[in-house]
């Protein structure tokens, strides 16, 4: 806890466990022959001078190295050793000698996050307020891409509505994205609303020109539906979109065969129940791909187009457990019964003032009644002039005049 409370530091750190039984095949044997990144990424890097770009052409034709590798699961995930990179590093240190999609991300975390706690206000609760001690970020254009905004998709304020824009720090793609409401929905028993990604999220500068921001130059802007984040991954040509390039142009799509973008298995959304905040349901589901093409100083790349070439899906999913969801219902209807109480003592008092007002009716009525069944009448005359009590007067029925 930083800042009298009003704030809290807190790292996230993540770790992956092998389940076989939940796997097809075997990570350590099963290989997969894919775009040499390694490769691409120092020809992009080199291709600004001419003695880097020979001196590397030099070293991949006598190591043999090609455009596409054949790796196993596990190497292309954990690590392997690559051998350009172990003669890169004898002269650049900054480089490593291993290279893994996710190599140093098990028992990891993405840097220190300081959040809102939400005391002074509650609708500040999970936002971001600085991360790696930074309130902007560096890698765009523009101060509005640069933004860090919203929580980072793990906690939201209470009292959600559907009008609301969600904002979502992601450092993956090195940048905050929004989502937008798109349905009711009920998870366990519990209501939510989806929120999901639009498509302006990852629209081209001329669809929506708020993205100019996340182009690398002027020159190097590509279309809706994908973005490269090469700023963020030490120049390598790395571009991010959702599975299947989902919800971008059909460009990318057509160009790769096998791809098939589908709403209902490449759609990020997340359901989050609107009075608590809590996250019922979520789906973050990403793709990996790598923007190969023609790289000048560089002969074997000389007949390739542009292709953006699909490496990874990553798809992070989450649903509420039945014993969370029975604490969630119970804390609904707890606050269910306190928000309708003042409703609840109106009502009451309603009712208990009809009840005296009918009692009250009733006891008029009984009074009146009374009164009309009994008559004055004086005593005999002897008594009317009593010299002790004064004069009476007799109370008789109406029909027993003669008492």
């Amino acid at each position: 806890m930083v800042e009298n409370g009003t704030m809290v530091s807190a790292y996230n750190t993540k770790s992956f466990v092998f389940l076989l039984e939940k796997s097809v095949g075997d990570p350590t044997v099963d290989t997969i022959t894919t775009v040499n990144i390694p490769a691409w990424a120092a020809m992009n890097k080199a291709k600004v001078s001419f003695f880097r770009s020979s001196m590397l052409n030099v070293w991949m034709n006598s190591l043999k190295t090609g455009l596409f590798t054949t790796r196993t699961v596990n190497e292309l995930l954990w690590g392997y050793e690559d051998s350009l990179l172990v003669k890169i590093s004898a002269t650049n240190r900054e480089v490593e000698k291993d290279f893994g999609l996710m190599i140093k991300k098990n028992g990891s975390n993405d840097g220190e996050f300081v959040f809102h706690t939400g005391e002074q206000n509650y609708l500040d609760y999970g936002r971001v307020k600085t991360w790696k001690g930074q309130r902007q970020l560096t890698f765009w254009s523009t101060n509005e891409s640069n933004s860090i905004a919203g929580s980072d998709g793990s906690a939201f304020h209470p009292l959600l509505n559907k009008d609301e824009r969600i904002y979502i720090f992601t450092p993956d793609l090195c940048r905050t994205i929004y989502m937008d409401f798109e349905k009711d929905v009920v998870v366990k028993g519990i209501p939510a609303y989806r929120f999901t990604p639009p498509r302006s999220v990852l629209a081209s500068k001329e669809e929506n020109p708020a993205n100019k921001g996340f182009c690398v130059t002027s020159n190097e802007c590509l279309g809706t539906g994908v973005l490269k984040v090469s700023p963020c991954r030490k120049g390598a040509p790395v571009v991010a979109s959702f599975p299947h390039f989902y919800l971008g142009e059909d460009k990318y799509v057509d160009a790769i065969r096998g791809m098939s973008p589908q709403r209902e298995h490449h759609q990020t959304f997340l359901d989050l129940n609107p009075t608590t905040g809590i996250i019922v349901r979520a789906n973050k589901r990403a793709q990996v791909n790598i923007l190969i093409g023609r790289v000048i100083g560089f002969p074997k790349t000389k007949n390739l187009t542009e292709t953006i070439f699909p490496v990874m899906f990553l798809n992070e999913s989450v649903e509420i457990d039945d014993a969370s969801a029975m604490r969630v219902q119970k804390l609904l209807l707890i606050t269910k019964l306190v928000s309708n109480f003042p409703l609840f003592i109106v009502g009451l008092g309603g009712i208990m003032l009809m009840i005296f007002v009918v009692l009250l009716f009733r006891a008029h009525k009984h009074k009146t009644s009374t009164e009309e069944d009994s008559s004055y009448s004086p005593v005999s005359h002897k008594d009317k002039d009593d010299p002790q009590n004064g004069n009476c007067i007799g109370l008789t029925p109406k029909g027993d005049t003669q008492a």
